[in-house]
């Protein structure tokens, strides 16, 4: 068999293993459980949040057959097909190649009969803001009075490019970014898994970089594994991928809020060196300085700062001897 990546190795298969969305899992769950299912959904977020992986979880649980089920079996053939995208009576649409409005007319044709097998027909639209106007404007009447059987799930990166009228039929769900923590916490999990060795610098390389898309660091992972093996090292992950390591920009902002201008120069010219790109690494100490400030002037607020233990007592070692309004200067000018 092909190698599977781990995106799609590890893609959750029930709303419990849906990280980072815990608040949309539970509500689905909920109107799953109460029979209070919608007949229209649209999810909201940027790319790599869950979307899709929520569309087909609320598909499982709607369609199983020890269901309507907030917790699916993962066992039975409509499950199974679900997963794999093959359930004839659940249909997977690209917004973006079948966007006209003859597509949804064809759609529309197939709606008022039964389904195959299921319990429900289930349409799952991803990049729906990527349909015509025609086309959401053929939408409209069967979002209004949808045959029972029927059930509509649209996906988008830009809600506001959906028409209002098509939103305003839809129950909303935003997905939000999902922190750097959380994404640190299932990669360790993942790669214990997968009996691959990592430091703390290189899962936190991973989680930063993916900028709150689960999709996005489970990818940066498999290019991470792929280039050293079972034993994965921060610094070194740093310097293959372009990237300054937690070590070099912790240096760097330490000097420059220490007044130390050699050592900032040598460390930053050592970087350049190296290949890193500036612009990638400004913003990266930019990030530090704002996190420091935080740490600050607001010690004990745990969800304000996405880092690691060992990293924020790192932090909070540096900010405590310095002055709060000194660190919003340094920050302002960094700005």
């Amino acid at each position: 068999m092909g190698y599977t990546v781990l995106a799609r190795k590890y893609r959750p298969q029930t709303f419990d293993e849906l990280v980072g969305q815990e608040a949309i899992a539970r509500t689905l769950a909920g109107a799953i459980a109460t029979g209070r299912v919608a007949h229209a959904f649209l999810f909201t977020g940027v790319r790599g949040v869950g979307k899709t992986t929520t569309a087909r979880l609320l598909a499982k649980g709607l369609n199983c057959i020890h269901g309507p089920t907030a917790t699916p079996c993962n066992v039975c053939e409509v499950c199974r097909d679900i997963t794999a995208g093959v359930d004839l009576d659940v249909q997977e649409i690209d917004g973006a190649s079948n966007n006209g409005v003859d597509d949804v007319r064809r759609l529309q044709e197939t709606l008022p009969f039964r389904p195959a097998r299921d319990r429900f027909k289930i349409v799952i639209v991803d990049e729906v803001h990527m349909l015509s106007s025609g086309a959401f404007n053929a939408f409209l009447k069967t979002l209004e009075e949808p045959p029972e059987h029927v059930k509509f799930i649209f996906a988008t990166t830009e809600a506001h490019k959906v028409p209002v009228t098509i939103r305003s039929r839809c129950q909303r769900y935003n997905f939000r970014l999902i922190p750097q923590a959380v994404l640190g916490a299932r990669v360790r999990t993942i790669l214990d898994a997968e009996g691959i060795e990592a430091d703390e610098d290189a899962v936190a390389l991973v989680a930063r970089e993916a900028a709150g898309s689960m999709r996005d660091a489970l990818t940066l992972l498999d290019q991470t594994v792929a280039l050293s093996g079972t034993t994965l090292v921060g610094t070194e992950l740093a310097r293959h991928l372009g990237i300054a390591g937690r070590d070099a920009v912790h240096g760097v902002a330490t000097a420059l809020l220490q007044g130390d201008a050699p050592g900032a120069l040598e460390r930053v010219d050592e970087l350049v060196s190296q290949g890193v790109d500036p612009l990638h690494f400004v913003r990266q100490v930019l990030q530090l300085v704002r996190d420091l400030v935080v740490l600050r002037v607001a010690p004990d607020a745990e969800g304000l700062v996405d880092m690691v233990s060992e990293e924020k007592e790192r932090a909070r070692a540096l900010v405590d001897p310095l002055d709060a309004l000194e660190l919003q200067r340094s920050f302002a000018a960094l700005t």
